[in-house]
């Protein structure tokens, strides 16, 4: 049987990388932003970096499932 230290590890893989992502996600948000107004034709380019700071969210997720998993 697991102890506690297991679904902490996991909570806090994820809980950090979401607690990263969002803080990327809100830095980028704002300086896209500025950069819409002065040069609307960069959306597709702000849009993309906007997503690739969701990749850290997904191998938070990854790392705490394959924490629990290795549990069993």
């Amino acid at each position: 049987m697991a102890g506690w230290e297991i679904p902490i590890g996991a909570a806090i893989a994820f809980g950090l990388g979401a607690l990263g992502t969002g803080w990327a996600q809100s830095r980028i948000g704002a300086a896209g932003a500025g950069t819409l107004a002065e040069r609307p034709d960069a959306a597709g380019t702000i849009f993309i970096m906007e997503a690739i700071p969701e990749t850290l969210a997904i191998l938070g997720f990854v790392v705490a499932a394959m924490i629990i998993i290795m549990i069993k």
